[in-house]
């Protein structure tokens, strides 16, 4: 279900907590745009997102997932597209979420390498894409069974499309709150989160970077678990 009106995987990479004391204490003093109460608040519906999230009656878990899925897929695809020429090698040269947060990425060979922000949203995004076309994990024939390891599978794309999230909120609101599309991505990421926290899809150190807007919208009753 969408409210916005807008028009297998390879390794997860790893989330590096940088040994930045100072930065950390500038980011207190001086807390991110998207944490003002005046832009958290500005939302395209009002309420908790807890209703929207649920799995409707005679609905089978797996298709719920898959469809969620696939239209938060889309959904964040859409949003990156609108930031991607201001997401740039020289603007984003690492893929951060945040003074202390910076993600890697491991290669096939197991290799851990550090990659700049639209080369790593790139990377996440086409292998997402892939694996949403693949068949045998999303059948799309009826009396086609998902396999059985769908779970896993599904964590490994919510902890990538979070990433992209965070990495947006943190580097690139401005851009957002100059084109007045605030409200609608904290539209998606209130339900994202929703969705996630209903069907146990992220690990509470998965959202780490985030904690601070989370906790704001669980206080409002945005986000109900």
């Amino acid at each position: 279900m969408s409210f916005f009106g807008l028009g297998k995987l390879a390794g997860i990479g790893k989330q590096k907590q940088l040994n930045t004391s100072s930065s950390s204490s500038s980011s207190r003093q001086h807390p991110p745009l998207f944490l003002r109460k005046n832009h958290a608040l500005s939302h395209l519906v009002k309420g908790s997102f807890k209703g929207v999230v649920q799995q409707p009656k005679y609905t089978d878990l797996n298709e719920w997932l898959s469809i969620n899925t696939f239209e938060f897929f889309n959904l964040i695809n859409m949003f990156y597209g609108v930031i991607t020429d201001f997401c740039t090698i020289s603007e984003c040269p690492t893929m951060s979420a945040g003074p202390n947060v910076e993600y890697t990425w491991t290669d096939t060979q197991r290799k851990t390498i550090k990659l700049s922000a639209p080369q790593y949203i790139d990377y996440v995004l086409s292998q997402i894409q892939t694996t949403l076309d693949d068949e045998r994990v999303f059948p799309t024939k009826i009396g086609a069974d998902f396999p059985k390891d769908i779970r896993a599978t599904l964590g490994v794309i919510y902890r990538h499309l979070f990433r992209v999230l965070a990495h947006i909120y943190w580097s690139h609101y401005t851009e957002l709150l100059n084109l007045r599309i605030e409200g609608h991505i904290n539209s998606l990421f209130a339900h994202f989160i929703s969705f996630t926290k209903e069907f146990d899809l992220l690990d509470r150190k998965d959202m780490a970077p985030m904690a601070d807007l989370i906790a704001f919208y669980e206080q409002q009753g945005i986000i109900v678990s």
